[in-house]
């Protein structure tokens, strides 16, 4: 075919010096054409998508993609990154049969390489080409979906939880995997302050590890590194991982929120929190003048915590009580 097309471009345009590359070519007469091509022997190359990569010739200006319909949005991304590769104003040409005739994702394809030419635009087609394929079923065998409609993110985290929650012997529900998400608000200062850690992305970095931490051990090496790193944690880092460690803890008893105040710690329970019920039900009879059920998943202790450090004291403590009546 490539051979055929020069053949009529030769046709048409006698004068031109036309030269050819496909993939059929031994390694040396590639390497002439090329050549050729680059030091101006011929002005227009005939070619399949070997030149899709790795071709450097800034002095080529225009480029004219012939059934454009047929390629992936990365392929007419590369081969339309063959010109302009210079100072040089360059033209690509996608050519296309009768609208009629190409696919539904054809169009889209067109249409993202069309309006995608500013810089930066290799992250845009690739978040285009994720839309109009969808990312796949990453453990079945059909490649195809709609992962677009919820994230990648967040189909990874519940397919996480799924896996923990099947090898536990429990059935996963989907309303839980969308909104699982412990919540501890003790009130509490519970933050990196600029003072101690002035560069902001390093901060981000920090707060993105703390959040990503699954064990205790990981939160213990964490605060190890950063002493080591950045000197001795102000009060307002140590809350905040005395606040990340027992998110943990809430969440190993199947504790969705925690929230205190001055004078009041209120706990609220999963549909099948890690703990006994009827345990509950005895730390209520035996301090009823301090603990109260509020509802079927609602449990109220009345205490005085004016401080943050009685506030995270107690709130241990009552996990650990919980913990022991398992």
């Amino acid at each position: 075919r490539v051979l055929f097309r020069s053949q009529e471009l030769n046709e048409l345009v006698p004068d031109a010096r036309i030269s050819v590359a496909h993939g059929q070519l031994r390694e040396r007469e590639l390497e002439q054409v090329m050549s050729d091509f680059y030091h101006h022997r011929s002005n227009i190359l005939v070619c399949s998508t070997i030149i899709e990569t790795g071709i450097d010739i800034p002095n080529a200006n225009t480029i004219i993609i012939e059934r454009s319909d047929k390629f992936g949005l990365a392929q007419l991304h590369q081969l339309r990154g063959r010109v302009g590769r210079s100072h040089h104003q360059a033209y690509a040409y996608l050519l296309t049969p009768t609208p009629k005739t190409m696919t539904k994702d054809a169009h889209k394809r067109l249409e993202a390489i069309a309006n995608t030419q500013d810089l930066g635009a290799g992250f845009t087609l690739a978040t285009h080409d994720l839309e109009i394929r969808g990312a796949g079923e990453l453990l079945g065998d059909e490649q195809s979906g709609q992962m677009h409609t919820i994230g990648f993110s967040l189909y990874m985290e519940m397919l996480n939880q799924t896996v923990k929650a099947l090898q536990a012997g429990k059935q996963s529900e989907v309303n839980e995997l969308l909104f699982h998400n412990t919540d501890i608000n003790l009130r509490i200062p519970a933050l990196i302050p600029a003072e101690y850690l002035p560069d902001v992305h390093t901060r981000l970095t920090l707060y993105k590890r703390l959040s990503a931490i699954e064990h205790r051990n990981e939160l213990e090496s964490l605060q190890v590194e950063m002493i080591d790193r950045f000197g001795l944690l102000p009060n307002e880092v140590k809350y905040l991982f005395a606040v990340t460690d027992i998110k943990l803890l809430a969440e190993e008893l199947g504790i969705v929120k925690a929230e205190a105040s001055a004078n009041q710690l209120t706990l609220e329970f999963s549909k099948q929190p890690n703990i006994d019920p009827l345990a509950i039900v005895k730390l209520v009879q035996s301090q009823p003048q301090i603990f109260q059920l509020k509802g079927a998943n609602h449990l109220k202790m009345q205490r005085s915590m004016q401080s943050a450090d009685l506030r995270i004291s107690e709130t241990l403590k009552l996990f650990d009580q919980l913990r022991a009546k398992r």
